[in-house]
């Protein structure tokens, strides 16, 4: 592989240049790039939205030549889909409550993850808005990424470790390698940088209250002494990844100790045998950090390998409920959904055999709990294209919520049914997470012990979504009912460390304390667990998942 060792001075600038959109971004003519990864959603011109598009692939593969790390191309519905919004009020309205500074973000489900960012311009053109601007000066320079952008990439860079991992990182591994990615540079030529210094963390390491490397190296550690103010754990992450990549007195450190902490071995124990004295360490990084330049990988054109970007313009339809679209993928409160569901009836009567805007019909109706008509909306969405897949899924929901309230005499029969459309919908796409689940809550909803058959295809849907951390916890308790404590604490290790998992990840980490002495071969249930620790933690402020 021809990649070159470069450096970069550390006070390369960053590009952040963002333009709003119209405030009513369903009027807007959209379009939907297409590639093996990635489905991008933005009311831009086809050639930008393609680049842009090929701009993320590139990002992939660099991503896996630099980490030696192979994930195979997703299945249609498990690619990630971004949702280019506009400004940054945009994004603001549609995170909601505490979205005034959210700059972009990220929801991982095994039905389709999704993230949503305002516009971006990326050297010079921008990326997300087709109506102003001139087109992308090719020049050496073109590919600083801007730093809505690089949230992004960070949002990704997880996405990947996740799928090509399933051994939970440490804290600071994990935001240190996802910091590490986000900071990449897309050339002109069509080669990727990685590793540039990440000067969006310049300031935080400078300035913000510093993190002990002992605190970084133990999560729990860092939680117990923390402040209320801002401090530089990010920025030290990264510092100390970097360094450790790029050291010639480190070499191959971070990956033996990555491996070691991967096969149990606690964070602390695990840096001292192998990084040795940490006061040196710490020395070290702190003097890296001065450096004014910084070393880092140039992947060539040649191994940067993508495959097709595919662009098609929306129907009038489909454009037109863009806006309700957003918001229900956002995940809506329920004060929201009476709004919601007004607007996509609207549209709907407008556009009546447009399957695109059916299935948003019937995702609405189901949102604001009218199963009956989600089930005709998401029927007519089908007659209109039979290969609307979210159409099926919107149906098999509904169909269960019924079956679930149906009496005993016929709730066999109801699931049954509710599990019909998932079939046809795994007919089309077999590797579609969806039916793979619900077939095996067609069992433990009506409380029948599910089958082998059953216990393979919920496993097998958490290798394809591995950054679901609700369908890994659902796993574990079926391992911890089958008596394996081993399996059932591996799945729940990634929960437990998830930088933003908030009452999830407290949760897993008080199940996996329990599951380090329960004996092999002895069912466990999952939900007594968790009763016991919901009653315990009933009057915390934070009980929350974040």
């Amino acid at each position: 592989m021809d990649t070159r060792l470069a450096e970069w001075g550390s006070r390369f600038l960053l590009v952040l240049a963002l333009f709003a959109l119209p405030s009513t971004p369903a009027l807007a003519e959209w379009h939907r790039a297409e590639s093996d990864r990635f489905v991008i959603y933005s009311n831009s011109r086809p050639d930008d939205l393609k680049e842009f598009g090929q701009m993320l692939e590139r990002f992939h593969a660099a991503m896996a030549l630099e980490s030696g790390r192979d994930i195979p191309v997703p299945s249609p519905s498990s690619r990630l889909t971004v949702y280019m919004v506009g400004s940054r009020d945009n994004l603001s309205k549609i995170y909601g409550p505490g979205g005034a500074n959210v700059g972009g973000f990220y929801i991982a489900r095994a039905e389709g993850s999704v993230t949503f960012v305002p516009n971006i311009k990326i050297g010079g053109q921008d990326a997300g808005r087709g109506t102003t601007g001139t087109r992308r000066n090719r020049s050496s320079n073109q590919g600083a990424v801007s730093g809505t952008l690089s949230i992004l990439l960070h949002e990704y860079a997880h996405h990947f470790l996740i799928g090509s991992s399933r051994h939970a990182m440490p804290r600071w591994l994990s935001e240190g390698a996802a910091e590490y990615f986000s900071a990449a540079r897309f050339n002109g030529d069509g080669s990727v940088d990685i590793g540039l210094p990440n000067n969006e963390r310049a300031y935080e390491i400078s300035q913000a209250a510093q993190v002990p490397l002992d605190e970084l190296l133990d999560y729990e550690l860092y939680l117990k002494n923390r402040s209320s103010r801002y401090d530089a754990f990010y920025g030290r992450s990264w510092l100390l990844y970097h360094y450790l990549r790029f050291s010639p007195n480190r070499s191959g450190q971070l990956a033996q100790y990555w491996q070691a902490v991967a096969s149990g071995e606690k964070s602390i124990e695990a840096a001292e045998r192998i990084f040795g004295n940490l006061e040196e360490l710490s020395d070290e990084v702190k003097a890296y950090g001065r450096k004014r330049n910084m070393a880092g990988m140039r992947f060539a054109s040649g191994d940067v390998r993508i495959g097709a970007v595919n662009v098609e313009k929306l129907s009038k339809g489909h454009a037109a409920m863009m806006g309700v679209i957003l918001r229900s993928k956002r995940g809506l409160r329920e004060s929201q959904t009476q709004d919601v569901l007004r607007d996509s009836r609207a549209i709907a009567a407008n556009y009546p055999d447009d399957a695109a805007v059916l299935s948003a019909l019937a995702e609405a109706e189901y949102d604001a709990g009218n199963d009956a008509e989600a089930i005709a909306a998401a029927d007519r969405a089908i007659a209109a294209n039979r290969q609307t897949k979210s159409a099926y899924v919107q149906k098999g929901y509904a169909l269960f919520r019924l079956a679930r309230d149906a009496d005993d005499a016929g709730k066999a029969d109801a699931f049954a049914k509710a599990m019909k459309p998932f079939e046809a919908l795994n007919a089309l796409e077999t590797d579609h997470t969806q039916p793979l689940i619900y077939y095996y809550r067609s069992f433990t909803q009506r409380g029948v012990t599910p089958p082998e058959g059953a216990r393979l295809a919920l496993e097998r849907a958490t290798q394809l979504a591995p950054f679901d951390k609700r369908l890994a916890m659902e796993v574990a308790a079926m391992k911890m009912a089958e008596g394996d404590p081993v399996i059932a604490h591996y799945l729940l290790a990634p929960v437990a460390a998830n930088p933003h998992g908030g009452r999830q990840s407290r949760l897993a980490r008080a199940v996996m304390q329990v599951l380090e002495n329960a004996p092999e071969g002895k069912p466990l249930s999952f939900q007594k667990i968790r009763k016991r620790w919901e009653e315990a933690n009933a009057n915390r402020t934070d009980n929350v998942d974040d």
